[in-house]
C-alpha cells in the first residue's frame, strides 16, 4: 500500500499532525499510521558547510584565497542531529513512500529547512506543501485537504536558498577579509553590520550632542495658560515677561475643532514585539519564543507574519473572536465591544499569513492556567483585537492665540468626546501594566467661556528655562522600529518590502550582536560596545548601508513573487562581494595596524621574526602567513594540570626555557617543579622537561 511521509519542523508539531492523521504508533524518530508516516527535523538539521570543508587549505585564513564561492554548495548535519537525519533519510527513500509532505513552518525559513534535508537525502520523490496559519485541529485537517504541489512555492523556496547563500558569501568572505587585513577577528554580517552601524551612529550623536538652553514666557489669568515661542536669549525672555506682567492681553484667534484617532491595526510580529517590550520588558527573542510555544499549543495563529490584516474570508472568525473576548479578558465588558470588522480586512495586504490572532481554542479554554509571561502576551494580543475593531476616539481640540504687548502666545487643549477604543486600552493598562506609557493625549482642557476678541486683564507672566535633549539610546522597541523602516527614504512609495531583515530574523540579529560582544544591554537600552564601534569605523559604506541591505530584502520579496531571477540576485551578491574585497586590497599598511597599537608585545616569533601578541586562547604570530602559536591549553602541559601563561610564554620566546612550579605527576600523585624547554619542528613548537641539578651542601 502506497504511503506518504509528513515532515514537521519540530517533534511537538509532528505530534499534532500525527493526531489528525491517526498516526498513533510510536517508532524510533517517527510515528506511523495506516497510510502515512510522520517525522520531524529538529529545526535546522542541515547547514551550509564551512569553507574548510570545501578545501582543507581554507582552514588557514588567507586573504589571497578570497573570494570563496562554492561551485556546488555542500550541506552538513550537526553532530547532535545526525541520528534524526538518518531516520529521515531512510524514511524519505523507502520504497513504500509515494510522496512527501513539507509540514515545516509555513514561511521562508520552513522552506529552507525542508529543502536542505530533501537535497542532502538524495530524495527525488514528489512533494506537497502543507500551508497553515494555526495549529488548531480544524486548521490542520483543512490544510491537509487543501495541499498544493511544492512547485507552487518554488519561488519562495528559491528566495530562502538565495538569502541563506548570500548571507554565507558575505559573512564568510568579508569576515575573513577584514580579519586578515586588520590582524583581528572582525565578524561581518549582511544584516548584522548595518544594524550595528545604526546603533553606533546613534551613540555618536548622543556623545557629541551639545546641550542648548532656551526660554519661554508663560502668560496666565489663573485659568488659561498661553506660552511664547522659544527664546534663545535669557535677557530677551526676562524683558518680555516684565513687559507683559500685570498688563492687558487679547484673544486674537480661538478655534475649536473635532478630531478623531482611528483604532490601531492588529499585530504583526514586529509590532507585537515592540509593544511587548514597551509594556512588559520582553526582548524581541523572548516574545518570538513565547509566541512559537503558544502557536504549537494551539493558542495563537502563525507568529512570523508581516501582515496586520485578515482576509475577507475571515470576517466571521474575527467577529466571533471579538464577541467572545470578554470570556478571556476579565477587564473587558461586552459594552466596550465594537463591530467594525471591515477595518481589519484587506486582502491585498495579506501575503503568506494574516495578522496574529488568538485562536478559538484559546478563547474556549481560557488563559488562567498559563504562566504569567504567556498570559500577558495572550492578553496583549486579545485586547488588540478588541481595539482594532472598536470605535474611533473622538476629541475636541481648541487652539488659542493671545496677543500681549504685540507678542503672540499660544495654548492648545483637548477634551475627550468619545473614548471609543481607548476605553479598552485604558482598562488593559490598568489591569496589566505597572508603569504607565506616556499618554500623548494628556493635555490641559481649554475652559469654555473664552471667545475671540475677549480681553484678559492683569495677566501674570513668568519665564521658564528649558534645554534641548539628546537623542535617546535605542531600546528593543525603538531598534525594531528602526530596523523595520531602515532605508525608507531611499525607496519610492510603491516599494512594499523595506527594512533590515524580516520579522522572523530581526530578533536573532539583535541577539547575535549581543552574543558577539558588539552590542550590550544596559537596563532597557541597547548600545554598541567599544569593540562594536571600532568594527563600524573600518567597515565600507556598502556593508554599513541600511538602505542597500533593505534593497536586498526587497529583491528577495520580488523573487518570492516570481518577478526576479535567483541567478541574477546571486550574480549581484558576488559582484558586491568582489567590490568589498577590492576595497580591502586598498587599505594602507598603517591603517591595517590600528588594532595592534594597544596590545602588549609578548615577544618575537622564533620562525619568522614577527611580533607575538596574546589572544583569548593562544599567543599568536602577527604574520598571518606564519603558523607559529603557543596555545594556553597546551597538550603537553594538560596532563600535568598546568596552563601556559603570559610569563611562561615571554620566557619561552626569549630563551626557549621557563621554570614551572607545581606540575602534577599522576603516576606519583605528587607536585613537582621543572624547566620547560621549547624546540622547533617544522615551524611548530615541541616541548620537553628538564630537571635542574640540585646543589648539595658541601
Amino acid at each position: 500500500m502506497a504511503r506518504f511521509l509528513v515532515i514537521a519542523e519540530k517533534p511537538s508539531v509532528a505530534q499534532s499532525y500525527a493526531k489528525n492523521l491517526s498516526a498513533y504508533k510510536k517508532r524510533d524518530g517517527y510515528m506511523e499510521g495506516e497510510n502515512c508516516l510522520v517525522s520531524w527535523c529538529l529545526g535546522h538539521l542541515a547547514e551550509y558547510a564551512r569553507p574548510e570543508e570545501y578545501d582543507e587549505r581554507y582552514a588557514k585564513w588567507q586573504f589571497d584565497d578570497l573570494p570563496i564561492i562554492p561551485e556546488k554548495w555542500k550541506l552538513q548535519v550537526s553532530a547532535d542531529k545526525k541520528k534524526q537525519f538518518s531516520v529521515l533519510k531512510e524514511l524519505m527513500n523507502r520504497e513504500d513512500i509515494e510522496y512527501l509532505v513539507n509540514g515545516c513552518d509555513a514561511g521562508r525559513e520552513g522552506e529552507l529547512i525542508f529543502q536542505r534535508v530533501y537535497d542532502l537525502s538524495g530524495c527525488r520523490k514528489p512533494v506537497r506543501r502543507l500551508w497553515i496559519s494555526s495549529m488548531e485541529d480544524e486548521a490542520i485537517r483543512n490544510g491537509f485537504h487543501e495541499m498544493k504541489d511544492a512547485g507552487f512555492y518554488s519561488n519562495l523556496c528559491m528566495a530562502a536558498v538565495c538569502r541563506a547563500q548570500a548571507d554565507w558569501l558575505i559573512g564568510m568572505n568579508a569576515t575573513r577579509a577584514y580579519t586578515t587585513k586588520y590582524y583581528k577577528k572582525l565578524v561581518v554580517g549582511r544584516v548584522q553590520t548595518p544594524t550595528l552601524a545604526m546603533l553606533t551612529e546613534r551613540q555618536d550623536r548622543i556623545e557629541h550632542f551639545q546641550k542648548e538652553t532656551f526660554y519661554r514666557v508663560e502668560l496666565t489669568d489663573g485659568k488659561l495658560v498661553a506660552v511664547s515661542e522659544n527664546i534663545t536669549n535669557k535677557a530677551d525672555a526676562e524683558l518680555l515677561a516684565a513687559l507683559c506682567d500685570g498688563s492687558e492681553a487679547i484673544i486674537t484667534e480661538l478655534k475649536r475643532e473635532q478630531k478623531k484617532v482611528s483604532p490601531p491595526k492588529l499585530y504583526d510580529l514586529t509590532s507585537l514585539q515592540r509593544e511587548a517590550n514597551r509594556y512588559f520588558g520582553f526582548t524581541a527573542k523572548k516574545t518570538l519564543d513565547l509566541l512559537q510555544e503558544l502557536y504549537e499549543e494551539k493558542l495563537v495563529t502563525y507568529p512570523r507574519t508581516d501582515s496586520r490584516f485578515v482576509t475577507e474570508g475571515m470576517i466571521g472568525t474575527v467577529e466571533e473572536l471579538a464577541g467572545k473576548m470578554p470570556l478571556m479578558l476579565p477587564f473587558v465588558e461586552y459594552g466596550q465591544l465594537g463591530h467594525n470588522i471591515k477595518r481589519v480586512v484587506n486582502n491585498a495586504k495579506v501575503s503568506d499569513h494574516h495578522a496574529i490572532l488568538p485562536t478559538k481554542e484559546a478563547v474556549e479554554k481560557g488563559i488562567v492556567d498559563l504562566p504569567v509571561d504567556k498570559k500577558n502576551l495572550m492578553i496583549l494580543i486579545g485586547q488588540q483585537v478588541i481595539q482594532a475593531v472598536g470605535e474611533d476616539y473622538l476629541y475636541e481640540q481648541t487652539d488659542v492665540t493671545v496677543n500681549c504687548q504685540k507678542n503672540e502666545f499660544t495654548a492648545r487643549g483637548k477634551t475627550a468626546v468619545q473614548m471609543g477604543f481607548k476605553d479598552v486600552e485604558k482598562a488593559f493598562r490598568s489591569h496589566c501594566v505597572k508603569t504607565e506609557k506616556e499618554d500623548s493625549d494628556r493635555q490641559l482642557e481649554i475652559p469654555y467661556g473664552y471667545q475671540k476678541g475677549m480681553q484678559i486683564f492683569n495677566v501674570k507672566a513668568e519665564t521658564s528655562i528649558h534645554y534641548t535633549s539628546p537623542p535617546k539610546s535605542f531600546n528593543e522597541d525603538t531598534l525594531l522600529a528602526a530596523m523595520e523602516t531602515a532605508g525608507n527614504k531611499e525607496f519610492d512609495e510603491k516599494t512594499e518590502k523595506k527594512g533590515l531583515g524580516t520579522p522572523a530574523t530581526r530578533a536573532s540579529t539583535i541577539e547575535k550582536l549581543v552574543a558577539s560582544g558588539y552590542a550590550q544591554r544596559k537596563g532597557k537600552q541597547i548600545i554598541p560596545t567599544a569593540e562594536g564601534r571600532e568594527l563600524i569605523r573600518v567597515m565600507p559604506e556598502n556593508l554599513k548601508s541600511a538602505g542597500l541591505t533593505a534593497e536586498w530584502e526587497n529583491r528577495l520579496l520580488l523573487m518570492e513573487r516570481g518577478e526576479l531571477n535567483g541567478e541574477q540576485f546571486m550574480d549581484d551578491i558576488v559582484a558586491m562581494l568582489k567590490e568589498i574585497l577590492n576595497g580591502c586590497r586598498k587599505i594602507p599598511e598603517e591603517e591595517r595596524n590600528r588594532f595592534q597599537t594597544a596590545k602588549e608585545l609578548i615577544g618575537k616569533c622564533p620562525v619568522c621574526g614577527s611580533d607575538i601578541f596574546e589572544g583569548k586562547r593562544n599567543f599568536y604570530c602577527s604574520n598571518r602567513q606564519c603558523d607559529f602559536a603557543l596555545w594556553k591549553d597546551n597538550r603537553f602541559l594538560e596532563g600535568m594540570e598546568k596552563k601556559l601563561d603570559k610569563k611562561m610564554a615571554k620566557e619561552l620566546l626569549d630563551k626557549a626555557c621557563t621554570h614551572v612550579k607545581g606540575l602534577y605527576s599522576k603516576k606519583k600523585d605528587a607536585r613537582f617543579d621543572a624547566d620547560l624547554l621549547m624546540t622547533l619542528e617544522n615551524g611548530k613548537p615541541k616541548f620537553h622537561l628538564e630537571f635542574p641539578k640540585r646543589k648539595h651542601k658541601g
